[in-house]
């Protein structure tokens, strides 16, 4: 099978094989990789560099002459004093050879045919405003391609005078070989000239009959399988090492072609790419479009007759990750609104309710148990939808309990610091990362000792008190303290939320989790480059609240349907990791060919 084949009779396989990143940030295009287009490219440069990608022609000159003239060129080149003369490199024994490559190719160290030079160390007392453009590391792009951003220079006499020895040429071909970016590859355009080499990084020296783009596909051929490439910053690569690495060395003819075929596949990979994005995108937009005719219903009947109409394509719908969150937020969304379940006249108002938890407060103030909160009344604008029949707006700190402190923010300044943290587990500290969507993240929290916890009254957490995000996106997310964390504290970027024991704490979670509540928070954000909120306009968000028993009634339900919506999600993570495992087969089959 060729490779147009391989691409073209997977096509369902490379665009629909997708795989969720880890990193959390905005935008669906950060949250998902097209796994199957990604190892598409990689196979396709393996195939490459196997000699698997175009035809031999045994009219070509065979490699092992284009390594005699490359060292004759050497030899020269050393004897001019243009070159430093290297340490011998060991011929490549049988049993060193990675893979079988085909007649007329040749196995050789990457030193047979090239050279390095590296970088200098230019001081920021040497940069000026213009000049001689200075290439570092954070000017590479994952992409290879050189970006101009916080540019320095140096002055451009002292570049072709003193620095001259580092000044860059078009098609140089760059490494990264210390730090983060450990492997990293560069290639210089004309556009990028006039520049000197920065240190931590290696410029090549090619010799005549090595192609440049597949120069670079051995490269990666090196970096994918014959080191490990690490992001610590202490990452470094040996020079004497990497120069040593095998290369599988076409004729120089057959070169050209196998860049030419790369060049025709990965142009069709782009169309891949840009025909899965763009499926994705409207699949996205489809399904917003059609879980906001649920929310938009304007009464109980209109909700079941949209429902009823999603439910037949529920199948073709909801086969995303993204659609099935977006499902549980508009879950949540109908249950805050009162649409999730019917109401029941013969319920209690929760007027009725919000003036007992408001009297008993109102004693306690009386007899000075409590200190009187600050509560402003909720203004018209901010009832952004009618509520149902026997349901009131209250502001979250009308909610609390009945003592002081039943909803504040971590400890400031001095009171809880980096040195006040433990290695051993002592009493734990809640911190921004332990809070998910409803759920606690363990792993997060920190640890200070009894002694410290002690100091912290104020903050004490107990099982059920809910924890809310004030800072990062989604704001004001939150989730119930769980049974097996112990004496715990809040820290200083989330707050405790004990609520009054006549509410049901999983309603208000939910509602706290909902897209209403974060059309509120977004309205009191505070940030410039990370959402926050203080304290004080948390208390203020209004919470829409039902009749006592209408709250039990809405939480038992978005528990069963949440309950699906997790198994459902379970069942399109079984199939993706089926795809991935048949993604890897398919490319490994090629392989083995």
């Amino acid at each position: 099978m060729s490779a147009r084949e391989l691409i073209t009779e997977n096509i369902d396989l490379w665009t629909s094989t997708i795989k969720a990143k880890n990193t959390q940030g905005r935008g669906s295009s950060k949250k998902r990789e097209l796994y199957g287009v990604k190892k598409l490219r990689e196979l396709i440069l393996e195939l490459a560099v196997r000699g698997k990608l175009v035809v031999q022609d045994p009219n070509d000159e065979p490699a092992s002459e284009l390594l005699e003239r490359i060292a004759a060129e050497k030899e020269q080149l050393i004897k001019d004093e243009k070159i430093r003369k290297q340490k011998p490199l060991s011929e490549i024994s049988d049993e060193e050879k990675p893979f079988e490559i085909p007649s007329g190719w040749a196995w050789a160290r990457l030193g047979d045919h090239c050279d390095t030079k590296t970088g200098y160390s230019f001081k920021s007392g040497q940069y000026v405003d213009e000049g001689t453009f200075v290439l570092r590391v954070t000017n590479i792009e994952p992409n290879g391609k050189v970006i101009k951003v916080d540019n320095k220079y140096i002055d451009s006499l002292s570049a072709e005078t003193e620095y001259n020895r580092f000044l860059l040429e078009p098609d140089d071909i760059l490494l990264v070989m210390v730090g983060g970016s450990l492997g990293k590859i560069g290639v210089v355009s004309i556009d990028d000239l006039p520049a000197v080499l920065n240190q931590n990084m290696w410029r090549f020296v090619r010799f005549d009959g090595v192609d440049k783009n597949y120069f670079i596909h051995g490269l990666k051929l090196i970096n994918s399988s014959q080191i490990t490439i690490t992001k610590s910053t202490h990452g470094h690569l040996s020079q004497g090492d990497y120069l040593s690495k095998f290369f599988p060395l076409p004729p120089e003819k057959e070169q050209h072609r196998i860049v030419a075929k790369v060049d025709e596949l990965m142009a069709l990979c782009d169309q891949l790419e840009q025909q899965t994005e763009s499926s994705l995108d409207a699949h996205k937009l489809l399904v917003d479009t059609l879980l906001s005719t649920l929310t938009d219903a304007r009464d109980a009947n209109e909700l079941s007759d949209n429902w009823a109409r999603l439910a037949d394509h529920f199948n073709t719908l909801i086969t995303t990750d993204y659609a099935v969150e977006q499902l549980k937020q508009t879950i949540l969304q109908l249950a805050v609104q009162g649409k999730l379940v019917p109401q029941d006249p013969n319920d209690e108002p929760a007027s009725e309710l919000l003036k007992r938890i408001s009297a008993e407060k109102e004693q306690l103030v009386k007899e000075k148990k409590i200190r009187r909160q600050k509560i402003q009344a909720i203004s018209a604008d901010c009832q952004v939808y009618e509520l149902p029949q026997g349901w009131s707006w209250a502001q979250l700190g009308e909610l609390v309990a009945s003592e002081d402190n039943a909803m504040c923010d971590g400890p400031f300044g001095s009171k809880l610091k980096t040195e006040h943290y433990i290695d051993e587990k002592g009493f734990a500290v809640v911190r921004l990362g332990n809070i998910g969507v409803g759920k606690f993240l363990w792993g997060k929290e920190g640890h200070i000792s009894k002694k410290h916890y002690e100091t912290l009254k104020n903050n004490h957490m107990q099982v059920g008190d809910l924890i809310v995000a004030g800072m990062a996106e989604p704001l004001i997310r939150c989730c119930e303290v769980p049974p097996t964390l112990g004496p715990a504290v809040n820290k200083a970027d989330c707050f405790k939320l004990r609520l009054h024991g006549c509410l049901e704490k999983k309603y208000i979670s939910h509602y706290l989790n909902s897209p209403i509540s974060k059309l509120f928070a977004a309205e009191e954000n505070q940030g410039m480059t990370r959402q926050r909120i203080n304290l004080g306009k948390c208390k203020a968000i209004p919470v829409p609240i039902p009749p006592t028993k209408e709250q039990y009634r809405i939480v038992d339900k978005v528990d069963e349907l949440m309950t699906l919506c997790n198994q459902l999600k379970t069942q399109l993570n079984d199939a993706q990791t089926t795809q991935l495992h048949l993604a890897d087969a398919v490319i490994d089959n090629a392989l083995a060919v």
